[in-house]
């Protein structure tokens, strides 16, 4: 039956996406705020570090920029940049469905996002009125040092063992007895099974040995529960959808007659502060039913939940950011439809 194809297909984007973000948390954490400190100089040097903040898969880098910009550490532009090369979520879902492809598309949204944040705060100058009312008080996450791998807390962790981290072993095992017996993932041995398997002993080992503070904290309550049942319900939707519009509709010639119309439909769902409905798109681009261009597009506009926090801090630049977001987007893709991209 087609839905259960679908769903070991949810699942193992859903497993990927979990160990990219555990991996993703333990590094944030290990080196919070050490490596910052030299890029915010000057303006050239802060484009650089938003863009990689926001190429960066998940929200961290993307709140990262806000949380710089609300202290006015960070130009406009330079939050302009980090949303712009920022996918979100969804960079973990595109990285386990076309690897190569997503490494592509990020250096070209991380040379775009530079380009833009530059001509942003050339032909902007009145950037403190976005920020006239906030306070520089203003954080989104306090600075923190963990211990992450202690050998003499391990034992005793795993004697008095959690809930969370119970669960959280547990799906790491089944993850790999999956990988391993052939239900989900690539049948034969190749770079993509060895690497999905490498991560998933990697995500064991953290499993197993962080502190229950860090495994509670960022992988219990932000990855899991916050995110992952969220990226798995958007993933399995979508694959769902497009197979039964795929099989009951000839969805590729339709697109392929409506392409500018799909642009901009593409474009206007990446307003949305969310991270799902950007997968639509992703799944297209991994059925070869949109070309490259519309994929860049809905990267460049859609910003996951990076843009969530800036709501908070400025709903003037969250409308501007978006304003510019949508232009660029619909310029690129456009040329890019024109071109055959």
């Amino acid at each position: 039956m087609f839905v259960i194809g679908i769903v070991k297909h949810a699942l193992l984007i859903t497993g990927f996406v979990f160990i990219m973000m555990l991996l993703i948390e333990y590094i944030n954490v290990q080196t919070h705020g050490q490596w910052q400190q030299a890029f915010l100089k000057n303006r050239f040097k802060q484009y650089l570090l938003a863009a990689f903040l926001g190429v960066v898969p998940g929200c961290l880098g993307a709140f990262s920029v806000v949380s710089l910009y609300s202290h006015r550490v960070l130009s406009f532009g330079a939050l302009v940049a980090a949303m712009i090369a920022t996918s979100g979520d969804a960079a973990y879902v595109m990285l386990s469905l076309f690897p190569l492809k997503t490494l592509l598309l990020n250096v070209i949204l991380f040379a775009i996002a530079l380009l833009a944040g530059y001509l942003v705060d050339v032909l902007y100058k009145k950037q403190d009125a976005l920020l006239v009312a906030v306070k520089h008080n203003y954080e989104i996450h306090e600075k923190e040092i963990c211990h992450c791998f202690t050998s003499s807390n391990v034992l005793p962790q795993l004697k008095n063992m959690s809930f969370p981290r119970a669960l959280l072993i547990t799906f790491s095992l089944l993850f790999l007895f999956a990988l391993l017996a052939e239900v989900i993932g690539p049948q034969s041995w190749n770079w993509v099974k060895v690497t999905l398997l490498i991560s998933a002993l990697f995500s064991l080992f953290v499993v197993l040995t962080v502190p229950d503070h860090f495994l509670e904290e960022h992988l219990w309550e932000h990855v899991l529960k916050k995110h992952l049942l969220n990226i798995f319900l958007w993933t399995f939707g979508a694959l769902l959808v497009i197979h039964l519009l795929e099989h009951y509709l000839d969805l590729n010639d339709w697109i392929q007659t409506n392409l500018f119309t799909i642009l901009i439909l593409a474009v206007l769902v990446g307003i949305i502060p969310e991270s799902g409905p950007h997968l639509v798109f992703v799944t297209l681009f991994a059925a070869g039913s949109i070309p490259f261009s519309i994929l860049l597009a809905s990267s460049i506009v859609q910003d996951g939940h990076g843009t969530l926090p800036l709501l908070a801090v400025s709903k003037k630049g969250f409308v501007y950011l978006k304003i510019i977001n949508v232009a660029v987007g619909f310029l690129i893709g456009a040329l890019g439809l024109l071109i055959g991209f």
